[in-house]
């Protein structure tokens, strides 16, 4: 058995241990390590969808996990394989897309080392919309006077641009004045720096680094979710920031105040300042980013193109560059500009289709995803694990897809509705503060479309 595919089994192993089996089975029973070459180590994937969610969700843990076993690892990518799809562990590679992170090492190399921002994250290349427009106009403000804002909180779903923003605001208040100290981070790299710290007793080092930015940018607060030493870390940091006048920016996938297991006093603090949101772009903010990116990456495509694409696409950012490489792959093989009907046939093989479910079809996933019959969810019985499930589907009926309480009684084994509601309001308690539960319901959302 080669090295790699040891490191990965092992990998495998200890993740098994620390996820819910839902999670394992729908994110990475499919998956084998493919190949490693130098610094770089490849998974296969068996579907682009899940290669987004290990990209978007898992990245840095696996990352870290397979640095433990092999330090010399820098970058993961993840490929779609039709042995994956198929669930055979295979070498033999079927690769229907190019990789996510293929990237990130160019990435690696534009980032400054004092200050860890990524130069090639600029405004010349970012594209204001209605979806973004107010958290633009913030960033602008905080440019000319730091602290105008504090802290600036921008929350979004994945793809949508924050990342840019904010290191594009970082990149543009260095260039204003050279004498400001600013750092950007993320959440799981503060942590990561933390616990370094404590393990090597070097608190007073850590904290000290981290008090003595004049702008402090860090992404991804969501994950201090539950971490209590970590949120007091944080809260004691922004009050000596804030204290002293220091330029405070985070980003979030969602508002502070729907953070499961976050400190009142930190979602105080974040308050304090501005919190806007980004959206999804909407079809004149589309067609400016896909213009935008194809020049940016030397993109041959025709308005007609742009604005078939625009029209048809409504997933986020990093959605529109995807299709953009694919294309940009394809013209590169056929060496000369696609057609639209290329382009549509592309875009046929390689987006999920908006989802018209039947109840049927919503109960048999939401089942499937936790590996049980989608029968059981009909009987009437109470087994623990069934109530579970069955609680489940009577909630993402209800929120997602507004369907009557009488009428879900009715479908799932002829309820009343005083059970529906009963189910509906329990799952509503119990997500206030169980981040599992949170995230098997985001998990269902993105599986379900909705």
């Amino acid at each position: 058995m080669d090295t790699f595919t040891t490191t990965w089994k092992d990998v495998l192993t200890e993740i098994e241990l620390e996820l819910s089996r839902p999670n394992f089975n729908t994110w990475f029973k499919k998956t084998f390590a493919l190949k490693k070459e130098g610094s770089t180590f490849f998974i296969a994937v068996p579907n682009e969808f899940n290669k987004e969610w290990l990209y978007t969700k898992f990245n840095t843990m696996i990352l870290e996990k397979i640095q433990k076993r092999d330090p010399s690892i820098t970058t993961v990518n993840y490929i779609v394989t039709k042995e994956a799809a198929d669930d055979q562990a295979t070498k033999t590679t079927s690769t229907k897309t190019t990789s996510t992170n293929s990237s990130l090492p160019l990435e690696t190399i534009n980032v400054n080392k004092s200050n860890n921002l990524n130069e090639r994250y600029s405004f010349n290349s970012f594209v204001v919309g209605p979806f973004n427009e107010l958290a633009y106009s913030a960033a602008q403000a905080i440019i000319k006077k730091p602290g105008v804002y504090n802290p600036l909180f921008i929350y979004g779903s994945t793809g949508l641009g924050k990342t840019h923003l904010i290191q594009a605001t970082g990149n543009k208040i260095a260039q204003h004045n050279d004498k400001n100290t600013i750092f950007y981070t993320s959440s799981e790299k503060f942590s990561q720096d933390y616990v370094n710290a404590l393990k090597n007793n070097k608190i007073v080092a850590f904290k000290n680094k981290y008090r003595g930015y004049d702008v402090l940018i860090m992404d991804d607060i969501q994950f201090f979710s539950g971490k209590e030493k970590l949120q007091e870390e944080l809260f004691h940091l922004f009050n000596i920031l804030y204290d002293k006048g220091k330029q405070i920016i985070f980003s979030s996938d969602k508002h502070p105040n729907y953070i499961i297991g976050l400190e009142d006093r930190l979602r105080s603090r974040f308050s304090a300042g501005m919190i806007v949101d980004v959206t999804k772009p909407d079809y004149e903010s589309r067609a400016a980013l896909l213009k935008t990116k194809a020049t940016q990456h030397h993109t041959p495509i025709s308005d007609e193109v742009v604005d078939f694409l625009a029209g048809n696409l409504e997933g986020n950012i990093r959605e529109l560059e995807g299709i953009l490489n694919a294309i940009n792959i394809q013209t590169d093989l056929r060496n000369r500009k696609l057609s639209i009907q290329e382009v549509k046939s592309l875009i046929k093989n390689n987006i999920k289709p908006k989802k018209h479910l039947a109840l049927e079809e919503i109960i048999k996933i939401i089942a499937g995803f936790y590996s049980l019959d989608p029968e059981k969810v009909y009987e009437k019985t109470r087994k623990k694990e069934i109530v579970y499930v069955r609680q489940i589907v009577m909630y993402i009926l209800r929120e997602y897809f507004s369907i009557s309480y009488p009428a879900i009684g009715k479908e799932i084994g002829g309820r009343d509705h005083t059970t529906v509601i009963h189910s509906y309001d329990k799952v509503v308690q119990n997500l206030k503060d169980d981040p599992n539960l949170q995230q098997e319901i985001e998990q269902l959302q993105a599986i379900l479309d909705v």
